[in-house]
């Protein structure tokens, strides 16, 4: 079925630049390639996480920019500009993650006279409870079950779980189902290569799968062991390798929006670690504060393994190399 939708239209200059704020601090964010696509079919995508995965479907067939692309930026915060908004309008296709994660893609198209196609990551990967067809049990067994996990572990601490997590860039079966989805969009925009766009997709599927097959061996290795991160990045990676997360929500919540954290929910937080109920710290190095620095240290101090990860695909990195060096990363933290 496709996930095509087409925003309303709102046509203003093509040269005029939005201003938009997110919930994090973050440097300024340009696209990054050509805004002439040459014949090819130009996909415009939210981050370089996608961008990549649409370059590695199309292939020389499309023409691709990613809007953020740097990995030092938070790209819960974005100003864009008029180059930005310029690709965005001449746009064949858009990939944007959904989930109030990148809600300025939806602002720039509903600002430009464009007819592009949509593709919503988080709508391909029906982890969204609030999505149509898609159950609380559904989400609970797919994304969230280091929820009642958390409760089970730590039987003392309410941690309120529940928040949907849109990093849905960091579950590998629903970036294989996205990588089908934006084939089928290719073909419908360029049929003569549809067999190509879904043979690569398939290929990536595999690549896809080999990951899911080593999420599953630290499963059967460490099923039920307890970790921690300063924000949800990784939170379906965990899941997949049956990882209990036992972070307060209050905490990643906060630090996610941008918000302070009260001095309660930091030492509850800074507890965790000197009681020795963690095993392994996520720590989002894309976004720092006072608050994720001291929980830094407090995994230092503890020796708990820290394992650093991103939203963005540093540099040199394709989808698939970035999370292997992520799962190999897990793995030896887990396993030291």
């Amino acid at each position: 079925m496709s996930l095509r939708r087409t925003l309303p239209l709102l046509a203003l200059p093509a040269a005029a630049a939005l201003v938009l704020s997110g919930c994090s601090s973050s440097g300024d964010a340009g696209a990054t390639g050509d805004d002439t696509s040459g014949g090819a079919i130009s996909v415009v995508a939210s981050t370089n996480v996608y961008g990549d995965i649409a370059r590695t479907v199309g292939g020389d067939a499309v023409d691709v920019t990613s809007i953020i692309s740097d990995p030092s930026q938070d790209p819960h915060s974005y100003e864009a500009d008029a180059r930005t908004q310029l690709a965005v309008s001449r746009a064949d296709l858009v990939i944007e993650n959904g989930g109030g994660y990148d809600a300025f893609v939806d602002t720039m198209i509903s600002a430009s006279d464009t007819s592009a196609v949509v593709v919503n990551a988080v709508d391909v990967s029906g982890l969204d409870p609030e999505a149509e067809g898609h159950s609380d049990d559904e989400h609970a067994d797919e994304g969230h079950s280091d929820d009642e996990h958390a409760d089970e572990a730590d039987g003392e601490h309410d941690h309120e779980h529940g928040a949907f997590n849109e990093h849905v860039f960091y579950s590998l079966h629903s970036m294989g189902a996205l990588a089908d989805e934006i084939a089928h969009e290719l073909g419908e925009l360029d049929p003569e290569q549809a067999d190509v766009f879904t043979a690569n997709a398939a290929a990536f599927a595999d690549d896809v799968a080999d990951l899911e097959t080593q999420a599953a061996e630290i499963k059967t290795a460490h099923d039920g062991e307890s970790v921690a991160y300063t924000e949800p990045v990784p939170g379906y990676l965990f899941d997949e390798m049956g990882l209990v997360n036992v972070t307060p929500a209050s905490f990643s919540e906060a630090i996610e929006e941008g918000d302070d954290v009260s001095p309660a929910v930091l030492n509850e937080t800074l507890k965790m670690f000197t009681d020795g109920r963690v095993d392994l710290l996520a720590y989002n190095e894309q976004t720092s504060s006072p608050e994720t620095e001291a929980v830094e240290k407090a995994a230092t101090d503890a020796d708990v393994a820290i394992v650093p990860v991103t939203e963005l695909l540093p540099e040199g990195d394709d989808y698939i190399s970035w999370q292997q060096s992520n799962i190999d990363a897990i793995k030896a933290a887990l396993d030291r």
